[in-house]
């Protein structure tokens, strides 16, 4: 999606409520931008990408909403909690690789 492309290219962190509705999605929004989400993210582990959906900021959090953890384990590609440091770390890590200028 050119949302998630760009904002990755930028640094620029998304939020929930806003990209469903930038996206028109029909409601439940929430449920369907997952939907989206889970979806790039499969794409993504498959093309070997760092997941663009880490992009995605929780309301309540710096991180991605808990499903964003739970589609990567899911994936084979984190296997910690949805929270706390080592989620963070998994987080950043995804974030740098998404940037064009990372090492």
């Amino acid at each position: 999606d050119a949302h998630l492309a760009e904002a990755a290219r930028t640094g620029a962190r998304l939020g929930y409520g806003p990209l469903s509705q930038a996206l028109g999605l029909p409601s439940p929004r929430i449920q369907a931008l997952a939907a989206l989400l889970e979806a790039g993210m499969a794409e993504d582990a498959a093309a070997r990408r760092p997941f663009r959906a880490a992009v995605m900021q929780a309301r309540r959090s710096a991180l991605p909403a808990r499903g964003f953890f739970e589609a990567a384990a899911a994936l084979g590609r984190y296997a910690g909690p949805p929270e706390g440091p080592e989620a963070e770390a998994f987080h950043a890590a995804e974030l740098a690789a998404l940037r064009p200028d990372a090492d």
